[in-house]
């Protein structure tokens, strides 16, 4: 099962004399500084995922045939 409370009393006067109790709060903001980053960055790289398959989703659109007009071009030589 979970740790009882005293064994969660016991850790955590481990970490409060490991790192001082003026680090712990710098740890956490640290922590949930970290997270906040890691959520932003999942996110943003979903959105860049949704819209690449939008645009792979998009049918192409099938060219319309243009016909070409030739003009007869005037030859500047002369025979001689």
């Amino acid at each position: 099962m979970g740790p009882s409370v005293q064994q969660l009393l016991i850790i955590l006067l481990i970490v409060v004399l490991l790192f001082g109790a003026k680090k712990i709060p710098e740890l956490a903001k640290g922590l949930g500084s970290g997270i906040k980053n890691f959520k932003k960055a999942v996110k943003e790289d979903e959105e860049a995922t949704a819209a690449v398959d939008k645009v792979e989703a998009k049918p192409e659109v099938p060219a319309t045939p243009t016909t070409a007009t030739t003009t007869p071009v005037a030859d500047d030589k002369k025979p001689a």
